[in-house]
């Protein structure tokens, strides 16, 4: 496609299209993509049937934008159309990253009973002391920091692997819930966890109201929080603060539900073009952060409202 030695109409001989509308997929006559650096042109002198073709795509290769050769009627039609499809692909890609959470979830609850009917939990403790407890901590902050970091440079597989591995190991780790509070208060603290997490999303994900401006500010409470309950936690008869600090850390972690509901949804609109591949990744990242909410939620309750045995 050439722009210096197109025929004055833009079309061989002059010949202008019966219907002026062909000229652009947007319907839009005599439109331009920026300003033309060979000065003004007549109407329709760079419309190529080239700029009618569909210029996007969403992760499974159909059309966001169609061409309408019979008019307005057809144009809006398959405007509406595919603008349905992007919808449905956005809606599939977020239920990908939940899913991938609930699976996670499974993971963690299942190895939990397994190490703590086994005694295997009490036994690692017992025979590795404070430093198997710091090897944990460290091994499950390192699989986090790499899996958000490589992301992009991983296999999907690879990355789901990981988060797996992730989820058993925090599994292993929150086996000791068993023998602090008895097994219906860990039952009714999961129900009002997956309640509160359901409604939380679902509101992050219809109202207009945008969440991801208060990124930094659930950074800073996010840090905070952590260091007031280490500080707290060796101060004596802390009770009451630590319950404090534990409705705190509720409320911070509701937040970023929220926010990590709005951010996967942008990140799949973001990357969906990039193909399947991609979009598996993203959900991966996406199901580790909402898993860490949902967590998170779960042992403030646990601690708030749990009968200790």
């Amino acid at each position: 496609m050439t722009y210096g030695n197109q025929p004055q109409g833009g079309y061989p001989g002059n010949q202008q299209p019966a219907d002026p509308r062909q000229q652009y997929a947007y319907g839009n006559q005599g439109a331009s993509y920026g300003s033309s650096p060979y000065g003004a042109t007549p109407q329709g002198q760079y419309a190529q049937p080239q700029y009618a073709q569909p210029q996007y795509q969403n992760a499974y290769g159909q059309s966001q934008f169609a061409y309408a050769p019979n008019g307005t009627a057809a144009m809006n039609a398959q405007t509406a159309y595919s603008y349905e499809q992007i919808r449905q692909a956005e809606r599939t890609s977020i239920a990908r990253a939940y899913g991938e959470m609930t699976v996670g979830l499974i993971i963690t609850a299942v190895v939990a009973l397994i190490a703590q009917t086994s005694g295997m939990y009490i036994r690692f403790i017992e025979s590795t002391g404070f430093i198997g407890v710091m090897l944990l901590a460290i091994v499950q902050i390192g699989l986090a920091v790499y899996l958000s970091a490589r992301i992009m440079s991983i296999k999907a597989g690879t990355a789901r692997a990981m988060f797996y591995i992730y989820a058993a190991l925090m599994g292993f780790t929150l086996s000791y819930i068993f023998a602090y509070y008895e097994l219906g208060t860990i039952g009714i603290a999961l129900g009002l966890c997956a309640a509160f997490f359901l409604i939380l999303t679902m509101l992050a994900l219809t109202t207009k109201f945008d969440m991801l401006k208060f990124g930094p500010v659930f950074m800073v409470g996010l840090i905070v929080l952590i260091i007031s309950q280490i500080v707290i936690s060796f101060l004596p008869g802390s009770t009451g603060m630590m319950r404090v600090i534990c409705a705190v850390g509720l409320v911070l972690f509701a937040g970023m539900t929220m926010y990590d509901a709005q951010m996967t949804k942008r990140l799949f609109a973001t990357y969906e073009a990039q193909g399947p591949e991609m979009i598996k990744k993203i959900s991966i990242i996406c199901a580790l952060n909402l898993y860490l909410d949902f967590v998170n939620m779960f042992l403030y309750l646990l601690q708030l409202f749990g009968d200790r045995d």
